[in-house]
């Protein structure tokens, strides 16, 4: 399976994937990071890896029409079969789930249904509950609204800042989601 991930920001989660696909840790090949944001941090992540990027905005492509279907021109030129978002800040439009349908996975720091869009963990430590988590879902034309492949809880504990909050979010993800991808990746080879 040839794996693009997308990211539009700091890229933590990309460079923990990256790290396993270089380690031989997952049943594919990460031949690409597109990035709607040149300048974010996760072009120079995947730089180290030597992991091929495409980066530009909707805005230079003139809309959401055009931007998406020079996304997917990228993605044939790749020959992707498989796409990964890990804080990838934009909502998947018709254009490309048209392709791939079925073959992208979201990570989402927040246990879906609850806190979908932006500023989940926010939004959870402000409403002070008790838990949220860690969600990794298909997506689909909705909002986090995909089938849900695997969930965790992340306690809000008491004594909780958001900064501490955030990084054991961080952790969870950095566990959960390669886990859930190499088990995805696993599968589609042996069918």
């Amino acid at each position: 399976m040839r794996v693009a991930i997308f990211a539009s920001g700091n890229g933590s989660n990309f460079e923990v994937l990256a790290q396993k696909f270089q380690q031989g840790q997952m049943a594919g090949e990460l031949v690409l990071l597109f990035c709607d944001h040149p300048d974010a941090y996760v072009v120079k992540r995947a730089e180290k890896f030597q992991v091929p990027v495409e980066t530009f905005t909707v805005k230079a492509c003139g809309g959401k029409q055009a931007y998406e279907e020079r996304i997917l021109q990228v993605l044939k030129d790749y020959h992707v079969d498989f796409i990964a978002l890990a804080g990838y800040m934009r909502v998947i439009g018709l254009t490309i789930l048209a392709d791939y349908e079925g073959r992208i996975i979201n990570l989402h720091p927040a246990y879906l249904p609850e806190y979908p869009g932006l500023h989940s963990i926010e939004r959870a430590f402000a409403d002070k509950k008790k838990q949220t988590g860690v969600t990794v879902h298909y997506i689909d034309s909705g909002l986090d609204s995909g089938p849900i492949i695997a969930q965790e809880h992340v306690a809000i504990l008491p004594t909780d800042s958001l900064a501490s909050l955030e990084e054991r979010i961080h952790a969870c993800e950095h566990r959960l989601y390669p886990q859930v991808l190499q088990t995805i990746l696993a599968n589609q080879a042996n069918n």
